[in-house]
């Protein structure tokens, strides 16, 4: 059973012992069900309103510059839907943020949303309920709107939230700027809350947070040499083979001149150990088409030696290669992937060759090992050379200096200038050799020339990978919250370049719950679990400790939240309150237009607005299922 099934199984007995109890009699006359939602009501806290209320002026003018900023959040979110639905429904294959559990705000049952933040998310959600309730019940008093009831929501015992019931005689009584400025109030409020939260969490709480030092292991490949030394996310390697590591560059250098078997020291948090890491050189991941023939989909293949020289690392893979430009591999392990590879030209079964699970070894003589290019720019520089479009091609030397990867490839071009013409030898398909003299052009994004190529990251369109984990960049995403993560630590990241101003930290944010979707490496939920292993906390706030860390994850979560709950109500449709604002609106404009019955055009605006909402939320969240079932896709 699923936890969507479970949180469901849950809701519906509370709901029904709720509904029990009311029915008895048992629950006091303030308490009122309605399904698993109960509400609070009371009278209480108005005279605090009233109070608060006195600089009439002054709400007035804040609620205006709220309302300004609603009309407009209103267009854009009236857009934003229909785009988003349209897209649902011209997309084959959905985004996992369109699939109907993510649109719910419930921590484990939302996929971006684990549950280790749930205390956070639920704290953040009142707080902002209560918040934006509030401000509309402030704007009654001072629009001398008299209040019937005010009161708390609870959800299945959590509290989520909180009304303000105007009185809907006053109400109507009241001028029509005087009812917009009320209905505006509590998106107002929910934007200067996620201002001022903000703020404190890019300024003085991720100000005091450093990345720690050390190779942060985000990810431990099943099956690797790190997964059978017992490595796991959240651990923190601090000595390769007893030299102290600062940096994951540091890291990535000490294992490039580490030998087979590899001495790590792991801290995780609580304790520090060494452990013997036995390298083995595994596939991946791989490009169709890759002229070695495998794709890896599940457990990784190894290639265990090169030109009939056993090989355990990366480094020694190159080694072996030398200055060649094709090798033969002998590859071991999964037999699935094994049986793909003997469909390689010159594929024969190996003797001698020890397979880690027993499953044979099969070698491919006449392998390309070089860049692997996956797609050919049109019109680009070695498409006028030449190259057709669309056939694989493995680059293997540049201006006659020998290229085994995309990094190599990469460090090549970057000493060339644009408009240099050199030789670039390459391999087809076919395994046949040519060499196109190509007229480089500026690279779009760095200095040096460009070829106009799409290459894959590794070599000969294998990743290869001789520990098995996979970096948790905690400095990038400390920069990307406005926080110090150390020099360079966000280069080439996506979405580092926006960083620079408030606005652009405030979009970052807000997005990093759905990292993934945007090309990080990993969904950021906050300093939570095993992930506060790789920060330590400095300067005045250090002797909250561990508390700075709850302090930044309740202010982003509430940030989060806040904004995300005012785009929401600035939505037109009706019972939120971008609906009851469309409605003065069109109330405004169908006073000035001569039409009998006013009532009835503002109605239509009103309703066709809201069918129009609805329909489109409806794509959203359910238009490939929808175009799935009748058959259309």
């Amino acid at each position: 059973m699923n936890t969507l099934f479970w949180v469901l199984t849950g809701i519906l007995a509370y709901a029904a012992v709720a509904m029990w109890l009311r029915n008895e009699g048992v629950l006091p006359d303030a308490f009122r069900v309605s399904g698993p939602v109960l509400t609070l009501r009371t009278l209480r806290g108005r005279a605090f309103l009233g109070r608060l209320a006195a600089p009439k002026r002054f709400w007035r003018a804040v609620a205006n510059l709220g309302l300004g900023g609603a009309l407009v959040a209103m267009v854009a979110s009236f857009a934003l839907i229909l785009s988003s639905a349209m897209s649902a429904f011209t997309n084959a294959q959905p985004s996992a943020i369109q699939q109907p559990q993510n649109f719910l705000i419930i921590p484990g049952v939302n996929d971006f949303l684990p549950l280790s933040v749930a205390p956070e998310i639920i704290a953040g959600l009142a707080g902002a309920m209560v918040v934006h309730e509030g401000a509309h019940g402030l704007l009654c008093r001072v629009e001398d709107i008299d209040i019937d009831s005010m009161g708390l929501v609870f959800f299945a015992l959590l509290p989520v939230g909180a009304f303000v019931e105007p009185d809907e005689e006053a109400t109507q009584e009241a001028s029509r700027g005087a009812r917009a400025r009320m209905f505006a109030a509590g998106v107002t409020a929910n934007t200067v809350l996620t201002i001022v939260v903000f703020a404190l969490l890019f300024g003085p709480v991720v100000g005091a947070i450093s990345p720690a030092a050390g190779y942060a292991v985000g990810e431990v490949n099943p099956g690797s040499p790190a997964a059978a030394a017992d490595l796991s996310q959240g651990d923190r390697v601090v000595e390769v083979g007893g030299t102290p590591i600062e940096t994951s560059g540091e890291f990535e250098a000490a294992i490039a001149d580490a030998g087979d078997s590899v001495a790590l020291t792991v801290d995780d948090g609580e304790t520090r150990e060494t452990v013997t890491v036995d390298r083995e050189l595994q596939v991946v991941g791989s490009a169709g088409g890759n002229p070695l023939g495998v794709m890896i989909e599940g457990k990784p293949v190894t290639i265990a030696a090169v030109n009939g020289e056993s090989v355990a690392t990366e480094s020694g893979f190159f080694d072996a290669v030398g200055g060649d430009e094709r090798a033969t591999l002998t590859v071991t392990g999964n037999a699935t992937v094994l049986d793909q590879v003997r469909d390689a030209p010159g594929a024969e079964n190996a003797s001698g060759v020890g397979a880690a699970d027993g499953e044979g070894a099969v070698t491919v003589p006449d392998v390309p090992v070089g860049a692997y290019v996956v797609g050919v720019q049109e019109d680009g520089p070695i498409h006028d050379a030449g190259a057709a479009l669309g056939e694989p091609l493995t680059i293997v030397s540049v201006d006659g200096e020998r290229v085994v990867d995309n990094a190599a490839l990469s460090a090549v071009l970057g000493e060339r200038e644009p408009g240099e013409t050199v030789p670039v030898t390459v391999f087809d398909a076919d395994g046949e050799r040519d060499t196109y003299d190509v007229e480089l052009d500026p690279h779009p994004t760095r200095g040096g020339g460009f070829i106009g190529v799409s290459v894959f990251p590794g070599t000969s369109g294998l990743a290869l990978d001789d520990v098995g984990v996979t970096e948790y960049p905690a400095g990038a995403y400390l920069t990307l919250l406005g926080g110090d993560g150390g020099e360079g630590t966000s280069d080439g990241l996506p979405l580092g370049e926006i960083t620079d101003s408030p606005l652009g930290l405030v979009f970052v944010a807000l997005i990093l719950p759905l990292g993934s979707l945007f090309g990080l490496p990993f969904n950021f939920a906050g300093f939570t679990g095993d992930l506060t292993n790789f920060f330590v906390v400095e300067g005045p706030l250090a002797a909250l400790g561990g508390g700075v860390f709850l302090l930044a994850n309740l202010l982003f979560w509430s940030g989060w939240i806040n904004i995300q709950l005012a785009l929401f109500n600035c939505l037109p449709a009706f019972p939120l309150d971008g609906g009851r604002i469309l409605r003065m609106v069109a109330e405004a404009v169908i006073s000035r237009v001569p039409i009998s019955d006013r009532h009835a055009a503002v109605r239509t605006i009103t309703v066709s607005s809201g069918f129009v909402m609805l329909t489109g939320l409806i794509a959203m969240i359910f238009g490939n299922q929808i175009l799935t079932a009748l058959g259309l896709i």
